[in-house]
């Protein structure tokens, strides 16, 4: 999943190419196939005698396959938005360009931070998932906002701006799933399983610690 989410990120900075369409379509179906034999298998074992352990185990992956299949959805996406600019000989301003490339980079860090903590149960960098995740959904509301005004200046088009909100909101939801994973990581073991209402805790109680975390990644990827 990851790996052909970097190839669609690829796709944004250098530009669509045949061979980059068949990387990520390719890698979507290699995601359907393992999230059908995981969550088949996953779904057997469940029958048997657990432990309470072994049984939120089980749970949590097969939550998380899911989450997973969809990331290469969501590259697909791209690669179709990517696809349409390429046979329309549309292009993105520089100052476009810039403001993808900020958002994309914060995409592969949580990506990057998602992958450890699934892979080596990392808890440390699946708590870092979260705040990166709203600086995610910071940055998408301010590319668009500089969209309409360039729009207003008439130095952008309608047409761009439709596959500028659809990339925007495959990036967003990627790392909405992202923030599934490291939820999921997080939760189950402490024996919780409550992933919304641990959001709605971390969100908007007072995480001294969360908001030292956001401010970083607000300053790492900060919009030229």
């Amino acid at each position: 999943a990851g790996d052909t989410l970097y190839a669609a990120f690829d796709m944004i900075h250098g530009g669509y190419t045949q061979a980059a369409g068949q990387k990520v379509r390719e890698g979507e179906a290699h995601g359907d196939m393992y999230e059908d034999k995981l969550g088949t298998y996953l779904v057997k074992i469940s029958g048997c005698s657990l432990s309470d352990h072994d049984s939120l185990e089980v749970s949590k992956l097969l939550h998380i396959i899911g989450d997973l299949e969809r990331l290469s959805d969501h590259a697909v996406n791209i690669a179709e938005s990517m696809e349409e600019m390429h046979d329309k000989e549309l292009h993105f301003s520089d100052t476009a360009k810039k403001e993808l490339e900020t958002i994309c980079n914060a995409e592969r860090e949580i990506i990057r931070l998602t992958v450890s903590a699934l892979a080596e149960d990392n808890m440390e960098n699946a708590s870092l998932v979260e705040p990166l995740e709203q600086v995610v959904d910071s940055l998408k509301a301010r590319i668009k906002t500089r969209h309409i005004e360039r729009l207003q200046k008439n130095e952008c088009t309608i047409e761009l701006g439709f596959v500028l909100s659809d990339l925007l909101n495959n990036l967003e939801r990627i790392s909405d799933h992202c923030s599934n994973i490291a939820v999921y990581e997080i939760q189950v073991p402490k024996d919780e399983y409550d992933a919304h209402e641990y959001l709605q805790n971390v969100k908007h109680q007072e995480h001294a610690e969360f908001d030292r975390e956001e401010m970083a990644y607000e300053k790492s990827y900060r919009l030229p």
